[in-house]
């Protein structure tokens, strides 16, 4: 039997993959990621697709959001599911911060021994 690994978000490296947007990797396994997302107002992400869903969860700010045929905005409390390989982009109306949670884990934002 493993053991459960704690992550402290004070403990967490964070990393600034693009102009704008810092990440913080938290509690992850083969299966499932929770990714803490600091936004700064007027960052827009670049449009892309991945095979994980994703599910989005908005702690602070005001967000647009575009994917598949649909654009929306989202505000503290609000939340939604992008399904695998659907077309996506987020921009951020105000400072915002946003928690994501992907399965499966994805590797392209780190190595499962860190």
């Amino acid at each position: 039997m493993s053991d459960i690994k704690v992550s402290r978000l004070h403990e967490v490296k964070a990393s600034s993959p693009e102009p704008g947007l810092e990440r913080q990797v938290l509690a992850f396994n083969p299966n499932l990621m929770l990714v803490r997302h600091e936004m700064q107002k007027g960052w827009q992400g670049t449009r892309h697709s991945h095979p994980h869903d994703q599910l989005v969860y908005v702690i602070r700010g005001h967000v647009r959001f575009a994917g598949g045929q649909s654009t929306f905005e989202a505000t503290e409390g609000d939340s939604f599911i992008v399904p695998g390989n659907m077309e996506h982009q987020a921009c951020a109306l105000e400072e915002s911060e946003v928690l994501d949670v992907f399965n499966p884990y994805r590797e392209d934002y780190g190595s499962l021994e860190e």
